[in-house]
């Protein structure tokens, strides 16, 4: 048993071990593909090893408290009605507020059978909070799995990202998109997955070899709920409205030419079926371009980078990187590119140095391997 399952396990020390049981979800990357999946386009993330791992045993009573080990002692424990009544908005402390619309999202799945979810839970996430490496998904994921376990819900794969991402929205009141969700529970090991986010499909695609996803985090914390994130929504919804079709996934790039927004999602949606096939072709030489592009989509059209994201870009390249580009909703958070795996700690060093000299922030890069999705863990000696 690791040092975090075994923390877990002590937090939990009221039950049995063996009344025990364990779940896993890992955040993800978007190697191509932001602002696409609410637009019902493509995506191209993958699931990466930094997870997030609830430990929980059912109660015999009305009550769900989960106790988290990564927030300080006088906020670590939100203790909710296990019938959903606490309206996840006013709860406390605020991580807290997972914890309720995650009750609540699996409480309306009460239809198809089963008990309350009444549960204690141990919750420890290495997913950096904020990075846009998607720490609050996999929350999301980890939560609804163990509470839909124990209600003794039996839900697919997409059923339970979509219960997650139900949970996400109430507790933020954001309406974000699916990628996350289904990136989490479809991750498969050196694999991104290709995702149409209209019909909901997932291609796995095999990773190039002789290529590191490395990631640096700028330091700068996103959260969607003060962003502009909800605006840009917006404006592509009254773009595809004012063009008469279901979603800007539908559009052509001659329709949008004059439409920034609208633009970098068309041409968005484009890149990352021509990064696909280039993966699928092992033709490498066309992904840096690619990844270059996205970028200046995003900064330009969606104006969504920020000077410190442009910097870490460009000194990624500068250092070795084919590619690289800011990965998420922006507003600060990460950026990843692709590296050759013999470049990627020199130019990690090198990026992160001089990132400091120039912003003053202290950026972290690190390498991330594609892994399995979301479910249930057999044993703690096995996290």
């Amino acid at each position: 048993m690791t040092e975090r399952a075994s923390a877990l396990a002590e937090a939990l020390s009221m039950h049995e071990p063996e009344k025990l049981r364990w779940v896993r979800a890992p955040g993800r990357v978007n190697l191509i593909g932001d602002h696409t999946d609410y637009n019902d386009g493509f995506v191209l993330p993958l699931a990466i090893d930094r997870d997030c791992l609830v430990g929980f045993a059912a109660r015999d009573d009305e009550r769900v408290r989960v106790r988290s080990r990564d927030i300080p002692e006088d906020c670590c424990v939100v203790d909710v009605d296990a019938s959903g009544g606490d309206d996840p908005a006013g709860v406390e402390p605020a991580w807290g507020r997972f914890v309720a619309g995650a009750v609540r999202a699996v409480g309306a799945l009460h239809s198809r059978g089963g008990a309350r979810a009444a549960m204690d839970a141990a919750v420890s996430s290495s997913v950096p909070l904020g990075s846009g490496l998607s720490s609050s998904s996999a929350l999301s994921v980890a939560l609804t799995l163990a509470l839909s376990s124990v209600a003794g819900l039996r839900l697919d794969a997409r059923e339970v990202a979509r219960a997650a991402l139900d949970a996400e929205v109430r507790a933020t009141r954001v309406p974000g998109g699916l990628m996350d969700q289904l990136t989490a529970m479809f991750g498969q090991r050196g694999h991104a997955l290709l995702i149409d986010c209209r019909a909901l499909d997932v291609e796995p695609i095999p990773l190039p070899d002789p290529y590191a996803v490395l990631v640096v985090n700028s330091g700068i914390a996103r959260t969607l709920a003060g962003s502009a994130y909800g605006e840009r929504r917006r404006e592509c919804e009254v773009v595809a409205a004012r063009l008469g079709l279901p979603a800007l996934r539908d559009a052509t790039l001659d329709q949008v030419r004059d439409e920034p927004r609208a633009r970098h999602v068309v041409s968005e949606n484009r890149r990352v079926l021509q990064f696909a096939e280039a993966l699928r072709a092992g033709d490498f030489d066309k992904l840096g371009p690619l990844l270059l592009a996205s970028h200046a989509s995003l900064r330009d059209d969606y104006e969504v980078s920020m000077p410190e994201l442009d910097l870490a870009v460009e000194l990624l390249v500068e250092h070795g990187a084919i590619g690289a580009r800011l990965t998420g909703a922006g507003f600060g958070g990460c950026v990843v590119a692709l590296i050759e795996r013999r470049r990627a700690g020199d130019a990690a060093a090198r990026t992160v140095a001089r990132y400091r000299a120039e912003t003053g922030l202290d950026a972290v890069a690190f390498v991330v391997e594609a892994v399995d999705g979301a479910g249930p863990v057999d044993s703690p000696l096995a996290i």
